[in-house]
């Protein structure tokens, strides 16, 4: 699996369709609503994934690390939400704290883990 992180608008999903040549159909997008489909072979918006789970009472980290054998040999990428203010909301708050957690999780899984800034890619693994 390769990780990729980075903020808002920085590149990312652009960096994955010209690196590894991915089209529209074959990237799914996470939703706070419905979750992530790891039987793509790129997923976007990790981020909403957590959202999703932490709704649902669920730790975000266990949630994917159980699901491993779907996403082993995907594209995953996450807006890096810990950045900024800390928010006053305390499910936001929760949200940012369990995506952190989540990636701290996947970047020990991943092949190659990979931040976007301004389009440029840095790589941290």
């Amino acid at each position: 699996m390769d990780l990729m992180i980075g903020g808002a608008f920085q590149g990312k999903t652009a960096y994955a369709k010209e690196r590894y040549g991915f089209s529209d159909g074959e990237i799914f997008t996470c939703t706070a609503e419905a979750g992530a489909d790891f039987s793509y072979p790129c997923v976007r918006r990790l981020e909403q994934y957590a959202l999703n789970c932490l709704r649902r009472g669920i730790a975000p980290e266990q949630a994917i690390l159980a699901r491993r054998e779907e996403w082993k040999q995907a594209v995953l990428i996450c807006d890096d939400i810990s950045c900024g203010v800390v928010p006053m909301e305390a499910e936001t708050r929760a949200w940012r704290e369990a995506t952190g957690r989540m990636l701290a999780a996947l970047s020990r899984e991943a092949d190659t883990v990979t931040r976007l800034f301004c389009g440029l890619p840095q790589r941290l693994k």
